[in-house]
């Protein structure tokens, strides 16, 4: 018995001076898209920081495909020791009730370390519709029922499913055109074919300061510090907030103490005078939240987004 009390103890000590020492190898950081976007540089973002200010490399894996949950499995699976890490994204959070089976849950799989911004996205309009704010665009859909039409990347994005909770809150009837990427959007819109989408700041900035199409608002509750003119859509139906969010979660079961490290550079390199300014630029937030407060965010917003792709009958393509 006191053998097994010592091992016990001993075990216990070498697991603390091994979260202490964290890391001492390599991370693996999981980001479910391939090389290159938003997304992707966000990931090598991310860890390019944490190497610098964790003293260890921190090396980008991307693992493509199925929204996401290629990523999200591989490291749900994996072993619980704080070396493979998942870049996840609010949209991990929707695949439940897109997918008919999934290997993980996508809130109970993992533990929250920190967030890693969240995009903004905007309600823009080409020059050909009329209205020039959140409540004309509203009476302006109530008046003409099914006749406008908005684009999206694609069924079961957060670009479309935030269309949709605006569709809902504001009780319009508009047409659902999904797009295979954000990128075939912008051609439509620019040339009026395309009336209403739900863009990226940065899909949509450079062209609305050139006046190529309107803003109507942003779906942020944070200004934009570039483009102020922008109002949130929140100043029209109170409490409506949308965008991707950028999570840094580990498998379930990782020591507080590993959590807790990687949770505190995080927060050191959200306030990053560059990194601060690049996500500026980009219409990204760098709000900090630590790991339990996260924790409730993400059940809240897997809660949000599942429901309202349910009630559209979003299934993945």
């Amino acid at each position: 018995m006191v053998r097994v009390l010592f091992l016990a103890v001993l075990m216990a000590a070498l697991a603390g001076a091994s979260a202490q020492d964290y890391p001492t190898k390599p991370v693996r950081l999981v980001v479910g898209i391939a090389p290159g976007g938003g997304l992707d540089g966000g990931a090598r973002l991310t860890a390019n920081k944490l190497s610098e200010l964790l003293g260890q490399q921190f090396i980008v894996e991307n693992r493509p495909g199925a929204g996401g949950t290629i990523a999200g499995a591989l490291v749900a699976k994996s072993p619980a020791d704080g070396y493979t890490l998942l870049f996840g994204t609010t949209t991990l959070l929707i695949s439940p009730a897109l997918y008919e089976k999934l290997p993980f849950d996508p809130v109970k799989s993992f533990v929250p370390i920190g967030p890693a911004g969240t995009e903004m996205l905007t309600i823009t309009v080409s020059p050909s519709v009329p209205a020039k704010n959140a409540a004309e665009l509203i009476a302006l859909l109530k008046a003409n029922p099914g006749k406008y039409s908005y684009g999206s990347p694609g069924v079961g994005t957060l670009h479309h499913l935030a269309a949709e909770l605006f569709r809902k809150q504001a009780g319009v009837d508009i047409v659902h055109v999904p797009y295979k990427g954000a990128a075939l959007i912008v051609p439509d819109i620019l040339n009026g074919s395309l009336p209403l989408a739900v863009m990226s700041v940065t899909s949509a900035f450079g062209h609305a300061k050139a006046g190529k199409l309107r803003v109507i608002a942003h779906m942020s509750t944070v200004k934009l510090a570039t483009a102020p003119e922008w109002p949130p859509l929140s100043d029209t139906l109170p409490g409506f907030e949308a965008g991707p969010a950028r999570y840094v979660l580990a498998p379930a079961g990782t020591s507080s103490e590993v959590v807790n490290k990687l949770s505190e550079a995080l927060r050191k390199m959200l306030a990053m005078d560059d990194v601060q300014r690049l996500f500026a630029s980009q219409g990204t937030t760098s709000e900090f939240i630590a790991p339990a407060a996260l924790a409730e965010r993400i059940k809240s917003e897997a809660v949000k987004w599942s429901t309202i792709a349910r009630e559209t009958g979003a299934k993945a393509e």
